[in-house]
């Protein structure tokens, strides 16, 4: 049987502000005429006359965090502990190095929230609803990925500030259902930070700030970030491959999300 391939990732890039100006990535090129003395290093007496058109390596030098780019979120990134609504007291939250690699490579549902205003914050209700329009029910280990308006706006100067966002009770709807990894193709599962900031400011309610991310503390989960073409799915009927970077003890890796679909 053949198969489609839909990549759900976005490039680490210089040019394409997916990140705030403190926490973008920097990627520095060099081509096959910068690298000569590196090559040469290992071949004392080589010149570059002797190599083919003169040419030595292309190499990047790249400065990031392992939120650039589309990553993985693990419960550490989030909180010190999670699993309190399973286990007294909690345990420590897993990092991306322990999370299972069978969480990863799961059926697909996703969830069509383009409609909803910038800043919105999704809850179970509509969680709900969605289900009900698309006639699915949630199985345990499912990955759901949320399209929301961001996705359209990736690669303009309003994508931080764009699509709405899943907040604690609808967090905790899904992984109380077995849920363990989500993804949004927006800047942040939770609701653009300018939103949430003007309802901080309006309430000097602090629960609501990162509410999807601390609802992990709950219930441990992983969540993709920055996800791209999720317009092109289908609601079901497809597999999620996100297997994460092994970083030791880290709180994301990044990921060369797919999509797979029988042609």
């Amino acid at each position: 049987m053949s198969q489609r391939i839909i990549d759900l990732s976005i490039a680490i890039d210089n040019e394409i502000a997916s990140d705030p100006p403190m926490a973008r990535p920097k990627i520095t090129y060099l081509d096959h005429g910068q690298t000569f003395e590196r090559i040469g290093a290992f071949f004392p007496g080589l010149t570059p006359d002797r190599l083919p058109d003169g040419a030595a390596w292309a190499i990047e030098k790249v400065e990031l965090t392992t939120h650039n780019g589309t990553h993985l979120d693990a419960p550490w990134h989030f909180h010190p502990t999670m699993n309190h609504a399973l286990v007294a007291g909690g345990e420590r939250s897993a990092t991306i190095d322990e999370i299972p690699l069978d969480w990863c490579f799961r059926p697909g549902v996703k969830l069509d929230f383009r409609h909803l205003p910038d800043g919105y914050v999704v809850t179970a209700a509509d969680l709900e609803a969605e289900l009900a329009r698309i006639g699915h029910t949630l199985a345990p280990l499912e990955i759901v990925l949320v399209n929301t308006a961001a996705g359209g706006r990736y690669g303009g100067p309003d994508y931080l500030d764009a699509g709405c966002g899943i907040g604690r009770e609808a967090t905790l709807h899904l992984t109380s259902r077995g849920i363990r990894v989500v993804g949004t193709d927006a800047w942040s599962w939770d609701a653009p930070f300018g939103a949430t900031a003007k309802r901080f400011a309006d309430t000097d309610d602090a629960a609501i700030i990162w509410e999807g991310h601390k609802a992990g503390r709950e219930i441990g989960y992983c969540h993709l970030e920055k996800l791209h073409n999720l317009e092109q799915l289908p609601p079901t009927g497809f597999t999620v491959a996100c297997f994460p970077v092994k970083i030791r003890a880290a709180s994301a890796g990044w990921t060369r999300a797919v999509a797979i679909l029988d042609a």
